[in-house]
């Protein structure tokens, strides 16, 4: 890799010599503006104003412009007169606990190279102390003519370093921030719950930029003469009526793409994570309930036959008592009549 800045990280008293390069790369495709007509390329020329001629590189330097249009020159050897001790040095001026660095103020990132044999040890020291603190070392370096902020972070075993923006380059969150009458129900809550846990985790090494390719083989099938395939029709999808209706089609369009559900299948609209606890919970009673209510019924029914033919018994043995007691009565009537 081609380092873009050589310099040494000043860690107290220790110098280590590094070299600095990108630990990124993009992979977008470039393209150039051309005249439609005739396919001729549209350069820029850098033209003086006040001679109304082009100028070369050589003739061109810096100058700032104040608010009434007066440009003011500024020299390169006016900017290294300047006490800027980050010149040439990553100075680390702190350590902090990462969760500490707000990701608004991440910025480029970059490897740190240790340059040459004896900046090894140094640099090995300081990797392991990163890792063994468990923090990032806050630090100071100069880059593109501005001294900037930088985090120190171990990745793997290598030190690398993202730029952060100043504090007061991160602007406040508030103008962004939307209406504060408005308010989600319980139910709209669970069905995000729901799309979250059926969309699940995603594996970043899996992503790809599907319109880089697309672009590549509209390129490479102009190129050969060939006809550019038409792309495929883009699923819209019906009319949204609300967002509870959002997303029911959503989580059922995930369930589906993941073979769970039918696409018309109906939405639990409990979260995934409860949905099991719930319908635990209420079979239970319905079945007891059931069994309950059934072997009530029988006792309660037997009670009643029972009550019953005690009753008849009764009925019928007073009935014999009063027979008998008629038959023994009658003789002696007739006897003193």
């Amino acid at each position: 890799m081609r380092s873009i800045w050589n310099g040494a990280i000043s860690f107290g008293l220790v110098s280590i010599p590094i070299k600095l390069v990108n630990a990124t790369e993009h992979h977008s495709v470039s393209f150039r503006q051309i005249h439609t007509e005739d396919g001729g390329r549209i350069r820029y020329r850098k033209v003086c104003e006040l001679e109304e001629r082009e100028v070369t590189s050589d003739e061109i330097g810096k100058g700032y412009e104040e608010p009434d249009g007066t440009i003011i020159p500024i020299t390169d050897d006016d900017l290294a007169e300047l006490p800027l001790p980050t010149a040439k040095t990553i100075d680390i001026v702190g350590f902090i606990p990462a969760e500490r660095i707000d990701p608004l103020q991440m910025d480029a990132a970059y490897y740190l190279m240790a340059n040459g044999v004896p900046a090894a040890k140094p640099y090995t020291l300081l990797r392991e102390a990163l890792k063994r603190s468990g923090r990032v070392a806050i630090a100071k370096f100069a880059l593109r003519g501005r001294e900037r902020l930088g985090m120190l972070r171990v990745v793997e075993d290598v030190i690398a370093m993202h730029g952060l923006l100043w504090p007061d380059e991160v602007r406040a969150p508030e103008s962004a921030t939307p209406d504060a009458s408005v308010t989600v129900r319980d139910k709209e809550l669970d069905l995000a719950d729901a799309l979250m846990d059926t969309l699940g985790e995603v594996d970043l090494e899996d992503l790809h930029d599907d319109y880089r390719e697309a672009v590549e083989e509209l390129i490479a099938a102009k190129a050969s003469g060939e006809k550019v395939p038409a792309p495929p029709a883009a699923d819209r999808g019906g009319k949204v009526i609300d967002l509870m209706s959002a997303l029911e089609s959503s989580v059922r369009q995930a369930r589906a793409s993941r073979g769970e559900e039918e696409e018309g299948g109906e939405v639990e609209r409990v979260p995934a994570r409860k949905r099991a606890a719930g319908k635990t919970s209420r079979a239970a009673p319905k079945e007891a309930t059931g069994k309950k209510s059934t072997s009530t019924a029988k006792k309660t029914a037997g009670k009643k036959t029972a009550a019953k033919k005690s009753t008849a018994d009764k009925t019928k043995t007073e009935s014999t008592t009063k027979k008998q007691a008629a038959k023994k009565t009658s003789p002696r009537k007739r006897a003193s009549a």
